[in-house]
């Protein structure tokens, strides 16, 4: 492909993306800077008149708080381990609905309906499972163990629940990764004598490398931001609390606008930060490298 029609291309998509991007601008745009504005303020709802301009006070507050770093590594942790599994069992589902003889759209259906449930009501769910005293799971296994009281298998329940409810999304989109896959590449390595985990990981995992940097992008960001399972599970309890729920105890139960913007800033450019470590790290571009056929 010749450097004009890339060029060409790269303008048209410029073009198609600019009134998405000018609306989502116009929405996101003021809150996004009032909330800046506000994390330089000294602003309790209860004290209206102690109100003032404090410069970055409030981030050094927060950065040197040992529950920021607390809740920081609580969040990465469930990031880490939700985003992990649900990428090994995505491909696992993916590979099972693109192969299945029988009943493919059943199958499909049937993989597909917990990211069909609101997020609300299976953590819910998950809680009664649990529950010591009401809990079916305990009941089965004979045991009065309170899960959620102990940080280890609390943590574990939260991760379950999340792996539960959203490793359908990234089945559905490494779905659409296969199908960009050439068969007749993992035909002629077959032919080459290769084994499924050769043919796996040199020819399948290259040509879905967009797929699977979409789906990882998209979890994690959405992983980071965790707040509804940990509220429903856990509140926040034994070692739970996330950056996102220290943000609604700082914003809405402490009603420190101050300080619960200033989190919310640094949330943000944490996440910011991981999304362009993921841009920069697949190097992923809509067309192809001027001078390519």
């Amino acid at each position: 492909m010749s450097a004009t029609l890339a060029k060409g291309e790269r303008r048209l998509g410029l073009w198609l993306a600019s009134p998405s991007v000018v609306v989502m601008a116009a929405v996101t745009l003021y809150p996004v800077l009032y909330a800046l504005w506000l994390s330089l303020q000294r602003y309790t709802l209860t004290a209206p008149n102690e109100r003032g301009f404090i410069g970055l006070q409030n981030y050094a507050t927060v950065l040197t708080s040992p529950l920021w770093w607390q809740d920081l590594a609580a969040t990465a942790g469930i990031t880490l381990v939700t985003v992990g599994a649900e990428l090994v069992l995505g491909f696992g589902f993916a590979f099972v609905m693109q192969r299945a003889v029988f009943g493919r759209r059943l199958v499909r259906t049937a993989i597909l309906v917990p990211y069909a449930m609101v997020t609300v009501v299976s953590a819910f769910a998950w809680r009664f499972a649990f529950e010591p005293t009401v809990g079916f799971v305990g009941h089965w296994l004979g045991t009065d163990y309170n899960v959620l009281a102990h940080p280890w298998s609390a943590f574990g329940l939260v991760c379950l629940a999340e792996i539960w409810k959203t490793t359908p999304f990234v089945s559905l989109l490494l779905l659409a990764g296969l199908a960009q896959v050439p068969a007749v590449l993992d035909e002629a390595a077959r032919m080459d004598g290769a084994n499924a985990w050769q043919r796996f990981f040199r020819v399948t995992v290259p040509n879905m490398k967009a797929a699977i940097a979409v789906a990882l992008l998209f979890r994690t960001m959405d992983g980071f931001r965790i707040f509804d399972s940990v509220f429903v599970i856990t509140q926040g309890t034994a070692h739970t609390e996330t950056l996102s729920f220290l943000t609604y105890n700082q914003l809405l139960n402490r009603l420190d606008l101050g300080l619960g913007s200033a989190v919310a800033v640094l949330m943000f450019l944490c996440m910011a930060g991981v999304a362009f470590g993921f841009l920069r790290g697949f190097k992923l571009g809509l067309t192809p490298k001027a001078g390519a056929s």
